[in-house]
Order: C-alpha cells, then structure tokens, then sequence
C-alpha cells in the first residue's frame, strides 16, 4: 500500500479538490416546477383542499418514508387541514401504497410518498374506486409506469428535474412549496429542514449539489429550532455542533429501528410530538428499539456468514426465521466484511423478503432487474434495493444474479472509502478538526477522509462500554516518540497482538466531553 505522507495544508488541499465550485445557496435549489407532473399535482392537491375532500397520506416505514410523511402531516397542520396519514406496518402491510392497504382508506384523494413507483395493483384499485392517487417516489422506474392521475418523481425519463439523486422527502418538500403557493400561503418551507436533513443523510443521498446546501442548512436549523423532535436530538447529542455523522450512526439507526421491529408510527409521533415531553417519551421507546434491533442484527449477521459462499461476486444468503426487519443491516455487514454486494433473505412459509446493499460502482438494482424473472417485486437504487421471491427460486436467482455480475469491470466492485494517506501524530490536533469542519457535511459521495496508520505499537487495551464490546487502543506511531494516540474501535474486542503491532485505517471525529474539545481518533478497519 503506497500511501505518502499527509500534514494538515495536506488534507486541506485534497479536501479542496473535490469541490470546484462553491456550495449552493437555498435560492439556488432548482424549481420545483420543473418536476414533472409536479405543479399539475399540487393544483390537484390544493383543489381537493379547497373542496373539502377526504386526503390520504401513505408513507413508508424507514427514515425517508417517515420523514415525508411528518413534513406532509405538519404542513397540513399549518394550513390547518385534515389529512389522514398512514405508514404501512413492515410485517402486516408489506411495503408501500398496496390492496391491503386501501382496504382501509376512505378518501378522494390518495397521495404516496417515498413509495408508489411500482404499485400498479393499488393503482387499478384506486382507479375503480373512483380515488384519484398522486404518487411521489425517488425510486427508479420500470418500463411501464402505475395508472396513476400525477406521478412526481426525478427518475422518470421525461423528468427534467436537473439533480435527480433526491430521496422521497425531497420530493414531498418540493411539491409543498408548489401547493403553498398554489393555496397562497404564508408557510415558511425552511421550517422542515431539519427533518428534511435526517431524511436525505439516512437515505445515504450523495452529498454534493442541492442535497449538501440542504443538510449543511437543515443541521444548522436543527440546533436552533422549537420543534420538539430536535430539542430531544439536540439535548441527547450534547454537541455545540451537529455533524450529518452524528444523525447517520446515532439518530437514524434509532428512527429505523421502529419501522423494523414494531411500528413506523412510533418514529412519526416521534417527529410530530406536540411537546418535548411527548417527543422525549418516543425517543426513549425508540432507543429501546434500537438496543433490541442491534441483539437481532448481532444474532442475524452470525448466521448469515456462515451462509456465504465467498466464490461468488454477489453475496446472497438466507434463513428461515431471521428477523424481516434487521436483513437490510445485515446485507450491510456482510458488505463491510466480504467487500461484495450482499443479499440477505428472510423466509417463512416458503416467502422469502429481503434486502440489498452494494459497494463502489456496482448498481444493485440493475443487476437485480436484469434477473427480475425470478422475483415477485423489487425495488430500489443503484446502493440498495428490496425485493421478495419464492424460497424455491433463491438458488436459481443466486446463480442468475452471479452470472449477471461477471459481465461488470471488477474496478466497480473496489470500495469508495479509500485511504487518503499516512498522517503524522504532531498533525492530529484541534486545527485539523477546524480543517476537517469546513468540508462538512461528510457522507456518500463526500466521504470523510480515512488514515493509515501502519505497523505502530500497541501500548495497551481496554474494553469500553457496558457490554465490554468496544475497544480502547493506545498505540505510538513511531518507536522513537514519546507521545501515544488513543483509537477506539467501536463493536471491536480487540485482543494484544503477539508482535504488539496495529495496522488499521481510521478517521478523526471530534470528541466533546464536560465542555473539553479533542481529536478523537475513530478505528474502520484493522489489517
């Protein structure tokens, strides 16, 4: 591993290199006119409101879909109107807008959002109801498109939206601002950018263009805001500053873990709550969830590696009885631990559902498309999908899907989180923090620079936390220096090697702690 040797005008320039422009205003986000279908949708919208018709909300149950649907339900409750809001239950509901669904909508107008792309079912249903469906979505289309009134979404063809790479929030946010000014009203549409933030970093949107104004203003907003949902963030954080890190590992995992284990409306409550109080008893149930959701992952990700065929290029493996709501983690895992794309599987009663997560430059969803025979739905984007299939196909698909994956340059399967170079101690520093800072938000499409560090020795070890399962390694860099660094090794038992040798990759984060500031240095990968 050729790496050279980064100080801190170092990182700033590499930084540097990936940005040629300046970041984005808000005023410079795109119209939202020029989504198609979107300003004929929010006529529809603001017509039925101006009628008094009966509106229904579907939603969906991970951070995207929630966050939609609780920047929809507090938009209307500004307006003030009625709008009835449901996000479908994972296990009794399947995904999105469905017959099972609809069975209990009584409305006139069904608006989707991040969900509806591929609900040709629901449509038909809808259409003999006599119920116009508006869908939004952000997930790529098929061929044929749902007989729907309006579908909004940027990955339509004939959509000239100019970014696409928006997640399902976005589009619901846009199409607001159409009906707000369709309506005339004086609702500020910064309000939700809070929400909107969560949505895209959870959503593991690109962070460049639009999507990194967005995040960078929506977490500014977050800090200042009288909004319940960010007090309780805000006061569990304890940060002078929160970064698009801190709501992707601790904020999303919670928000997701409702949807995954119980139910959505956990997380929307969440979000809506009229008051802190309100708002702090649903992030308590949700970081209940969560602990419970890292036991099934934990439990899950063990038996999924036992499954996995390291001959193949596309991970796929499944269980009988392995939890419907942790399968998209663990695919993520397996991810991390194989450098593959990875398919875990849940199956009962001869079903099988899961989900898919990819690395570098392979679209998943593609090569699950190409297969598609196979399956009975699918859904996605090039990092991620979902789909279900028969058991009896699982192997037929296995094979098919490696097949499919053989024909793709192997350069697409090398991961993005490449290391940036060697960073000397002296470097690591309060300074380097600030550097760091200026190149937030951090995220896909802006990783967070990473470091080797190699052969240095190892001084000593502690287990952290309260299971013992995080590792605190004090190493030195070079044998000739005094001063030692500290790296902490998250879900790591970390044992003394025998040669009391550590090479490892790690990023620097900043560490807040009774009011001290410090570098503290985050292990990814030890070798």
């Amino acid at each position: 591993m050729q790496l050279k040797k980064l100080n801190k005008r170092g990182v700033f320039e590499l930084l540097s290199l990936r940005f040629s422009d300046a970041d984005k205003k808000l005023s410079h986000i795109p119209n939202p006119a020029l989504l198609h279908d979107a300003s004929d949708a929010a006529k529809a919208i603001a017509k039925a409101i101006q009628e008094k018709k009966k509106i229904t909300l579907v939603g969906d149950y991970d951070v995207d879909g929630v966050s939609s649907t609780a920047i929809m339900v507090e938009f209307f409750r500004q307006i003030p109107y009625p709008l009835e809001a449901i996000i479908p239950n994972r296990f009794r509901d399947g995904y999105g807008v469905s017959p099972n669904i609809l069975k209990r909508v009584d409305a006139d107008l069904v608006i989707t959002v991040d969900n509806g792309i591929s609900a040709f079912e629901a449509a038909q249903i809808c259409k003999e109801r006599e119920i116009d469906l508006i869908i939004t979505d952000h997930h790529t289309p098929a061929e044929t498109l749902p007989d729907a009134l309006y579908i909004v979404d940027p990955k339509l063809k004939e959509c000239n939206y100019p970014f696409k790479e928006i997640c399902g929030a976005q589009v619901a946010w846009l199409l607001l601002a159409l009906v707000k000014k369709e309506l005339g009203l004086q609702i500020d549409m910064k309000q939700f950018l809070d929400i909107l933030a969560i949505a895209i970093i959870a959503d593991i949107m690109p962070l460049i263009d639009i999507n990194r104004t967005l995040v960078k203003e929506g977490l500014k907003i977050m800090m200042q805001t009288s909004r319940p949902a960010s007090i309780i963030i805000r006061d569990f954080l304890n940060k002078s500053k929160i970064t698009s890190e801190d709501i992707a590992f601790m904020i999303a995992p919670r928000l997701n873990s409702a949807g995954r284990l119980e139910d959505a409306s956990i997380a929307l409550d969440f979000f809506t709550a009229p008051t802190t109080q309100r708002a702090y008893k649903q992030f308590e149930l949700l970081g209940k969830l969560n602990e419970l959701r890292k036991e099934r992952e934990a439990e899950t990700t063990k038996a999924a590696i036992l499954e996995v065929n390291e001959d193949d290029s596309v991970i796929v493996v499944s269980g009988e009885g392995w939890h419907e709501g942790v399968v998209g983690i663990v695919a993520a895992r397996l991810v991390d631990r194989f450098a593959k794309p990875a398919i875990v599987l849940s199956v009962e009663d001869g079903v099988a559902k899961g989900s898919a997560r990819s690395i570098g430059e392979v679209n998943i969803f593609e090569l699950i498309k190409e297969n598609a025979k196979y399956l009975t739905k699918f859904g996605g984007h090039m990092m991620a999908a979902g789909l279900g299939l028969s058991a009896a196909n699982i192997d037929a698909f296995r094979e098919a899907i490696n097949i499919s994956a053989q024909k793709l340059d192997p350069k697409d399967f090398i991961p993005k989180n490449d290391v940036s170079g060697i960073l000397e101690t002296e470097d690591i520093d309060l300074e380097l923090l600030e550097i760091l800072e200026q190149f937030e938000p951090f995220g896909e499409a802006n990783q967070k620079p990473t470091f080797l560090l190699k052969d240095a020795e190892v001084v000593s070890i502690k287990l952290m936390g309260a299971d013992k399962s995080h590792s605190r390694i004090e190493v030195r860099q070079y044998p000739h220096q005094q001063k030692t660094i500290t790296l902490v090794a998250f879900r790591t038992i970390y044992e003394m090697p025998q040669d009391r040798k550590i090479t490892c990759s790690y990023s620097v984060a900043k560490n807040e702690f009774n009011g001290r500031v410090s570098a503290q240095l985050l292990c990814n990968k030890i070798y």
